[in-house]
């Protein structure tokens, strides 16, 4: 397993070796093939995220893991036994976890783990935001980065709702990938005058922050809505400071008011991905031992769609 020793940059992640997990009643063990690196990963274990997921070091990180039902214990339906799944717990970067069969999720036909495993957060996160925001057919709507996991699914619920899409990320690579998810029009933010290709729009999604973020939610009209999701390039803007304009703004305390739906919404996501609705986009994939390789990647804005790290 991995183990974040303290807070600081990615060489705090090590390989750590205990003994294999075995389940209590009412638990099992599921043989972890993938686990999920999220953007709050970096920010929990540079200490920065206390305020919304507090952890105190030495802790495992990861939220979630894919894999197989390998050990039942007592009172366990035993059907349960060589099922593929999504494990719904923290500690996700291991080879092994325990779960209860509440926190686990039948991987339906059609969708692989590594699919899967890229929309346990990222697509519950993101059905959670574009429903409390509301977007009607024809509005614009502003997506950074579009060319992360979150945002590139963001960008295909608003694309389906009929709205207008802009996708905002940086590189040639990235906006292609974004155009073909269905965005009606790209843009580079690393470019001068980028916000001035965009004009006004209705909705942003902005899953960066910083100087990007604020610059997102300054070409929102009154009456529109700013989501801020993630802080990747920076402090987040206040949603105070937004809604002064006029603008209905959801800061990043809106992200504890999805947990207890988690579950459906991941499930709903999963049941799109296997009619082929939404698509993850998987830009790299990192052996478990390389964790700290992951966060660097997710840092330094290298990483294409979701990360993930394989068992």
């Amino acid at each position: 397993m991995i183990e974040a020793e303290r807070f600081g940059g990615p060489e705090v992640l090590r390989v750590k070796t205990v003994p294999d997990p075995h389940p209590g009643p009412g638990q099992v063990v599921v043989e972890v093939k993938v686990a999920g690196v999220l953007s709050i990963d970096t920010a929990i274990r540079r200490g920065e995220a206390g305020h919304l997921f507090p952890v105190t070091p030495p802790y495992v990180p990861g939220a979630g893991a894919a894999g197989q039902v390998t050990e039942l214990g007592e009172g366990v339906d035993p059907s349960w036994c060589g099922q593929w799944v999504l494990a719904d717990v923290d500690g996700g970067y291991a080879e092994q976890v325990v779960a209860t069969p509440a926190q686990l999720m039948r991987i339906p036909a059609g969708v692989g783990l590594r699919e899967a495993m890229a929309l346990l957060h990222d697509g519950a996160t993101a059905l959670a935001v574009f429903e409390r925001v509301g977007v009607g057919r024809g509005e614009r709507v502003l997506v950074q980065p579009a060319g992360g996991g979150l945002g590139s699914l963001l960008v295909q619920l608003a694309h389906a709702a009929g709205a207008r899409v802009i996708g905002a990320a940086r590189g040639a690579e990235k906006l292609e990938t974004v155009r073909a998810l269905g965005a009606d029009a790209v843009v580079d933010y690393s470019e001068p005058g980028w916000t001035d290709r965009v004009g006004p729009v209705d909705v942003a999604f902005d899953g960066v922050g910083g100087d990007l973020g604020r610059a997102a939610a300054e070409l929102v009209v009154p009456s529109g809505r700013y989501s801020n999701y993630g802080w990747a390039g920076g402090a987040t803007v206040p949603a105070a400071e937004v809604a002064q304009r006029g603008v209905t703004a959801y800061g990043l305390e809106q992200l504890h008011d999805y947990a207890p739906g988690r579950r459906a919404r991941a499930e709903r996501m999963l049941r799109l991905a296997a009619r082929g609705a939404v698509r993850t986009v998987i830009g790299q994939t990192f052996p478990l031992s390389r964790a700290a390789d992951a966060h660097r990647a997710l840092e330094n804005r290298a990483a294409k769609g979701k990360t993930l790290l394989v068992v």
